[in-house]
């Protein structure tokens, strides 16, 4: 007959097992919803960018009638500048300030912009996972770096090295974009 020690480790073991093989799904589904995100907002991107090239201007189409199309009833226009959290990132212009950005995004620059005062070098995202608290695991680190690649791409941060970011060139303190 085994003991009850034995018995306890098997089930422990058991347990062990099975919250490894959750975090390893869970890692998998958030690196999956991060890179659907991406896809979804560079099509968000793209057909605003249809809209802004297909809607009159000044009068020289004032003839063009834009009819709204069914699908798009359940997405809301915005103004421009208007960014609702954990959708959108405004491109940065001199003048933009980081209220503009969602409380997430503000945090990555915050914590760039410590490290540019105190004159040190860039951050990796998994560094950037430690200085926020966070546990350091690939799903974080992975939506970290989502969310940095989109501040670059947008011209909030630049990517001096592969994997390291810092504020880009003329983006300053939380105040205003420069």
């Amino acid at each position: 007959m085994p003991s009850v020690v034995g018995l306890l480790e098997q089930r422990e073991l058991g347990a062990r097992r099975r919250v490894d093989e959750l975090r390893e799904e869970a890692d998998r589904i958030q690196a999956e919803l991060a890179a659907a995100e991406q896809e979804w907002q560079e099509w968000t991107i793209a057909r605003r960018r249809v809209d802004t090239v297909l809607a009159p201007d000044s009068g020289d189409t004032a003839d063009t009638k834009i009819t709204p199309d069914a699908r798009d009833a359940d997405v809301p226009s915005a103004p421009r500048d208007a960014v609702k959290p954990k959708s959108q990132v405004a491109v940065w212009r001199e003048e933009l300030p980081w209220s503009v950005l969602s409380v997430d995004y503000q945090r990555i620059l915050q914590a760039l912009a410590d490290r540019v005062r105190l004159h040190q070098g860039p951050l990796t995202c998994q560094e950037m996972a430690a200085v926020f608290g966070m546990d350091v695991v690939p799903a974080r680190v992975e939506a970290l770096r989502s969310k940095a690649k989109r501040l670059v791409a947008r011209g909030w941060l630049a990517e001096p090295a592969p994997g390291r970011f810092t504020l880009a060139q003329g983006v300053a303190g939380p105040g205003g974009g420069s």
